[in-house]
């Protein structure tokens, strides 16, 4: 009987990790979705206004949640009080430091530095473009992201019980 109950435990608690994978898998996506959303919101600000950069990133922050808030007020701050540091620089040391909580791929992380290396340099027309491409860039990698998410999360589901089943057997 206490075999019984162990392995019925063992299997639905590898079957739950699979689904917590699939959870994450979501999650992931869902945060994707969200940076879309900020820089659509900052090229929108741009466009719009044609206000300096620390203006824009003061004006979106009000408008998004943590920890892109965090992240936008840290590049109005570091902005108005540039050192002599380079744009570049202040982007990406505000990205790790607030945006580490999103573990963001290193692909997608790369991108998103790369983005902030076209910043600041040149007119706003420019940066427009730059924000166009890095969101285009950023659709096909959430198109991606969308396609393999359904098979990912069925197969760590499958994983999850047969990797149960399987310790089952062997302990048995």
């Amino acid at each position: 009987m206490q075999r019984m109950i162990g392995a019925i435990l063992v299997v639905t608690s590898t079957g739950a990790a699979g689904v917590l994978y699939g959870a994450w898998l979501k999650e992931y996506l869902e945060t994707l979705l969200y940076l879309r959303h900020v820089v659509n919101l900052l090229k929108g600000e741009l466009e719009y206004t044609g206000a300096p950069l620390q203006e824009i990133f003061g004006r979106t922050a009000v408008r998004v949640r943590q920890p892109y808030k965090g992240w936008l007020k840290e590049m109005e701050r570091c902005i108005d009080k540039r050192d002599g540091t380079s744009f570049q620089r202040i982007w990406v040391h505000a990205a790790e430091k607030s945006l580490a909580v999103l573990n963001l791929k290193r692909a997608h992380l790369a991108q998103l530095m790369e983005l902030g290396e076209s910043l600041g340099q040149a007119d706003k027309a420019s940066e427009a473009r730059n924000f166009t491409l890095y969101l285009e860039r950023l659709e096909q990698e959430i198109e991606k992201e969308r396609r393999q998410m359904e098979a990912k999360r069925r197969i760590g589901s499958c994983l999850g019980v047969m990797g149960g089943i399987f310790l089952v057997v062997i302990l048995l």
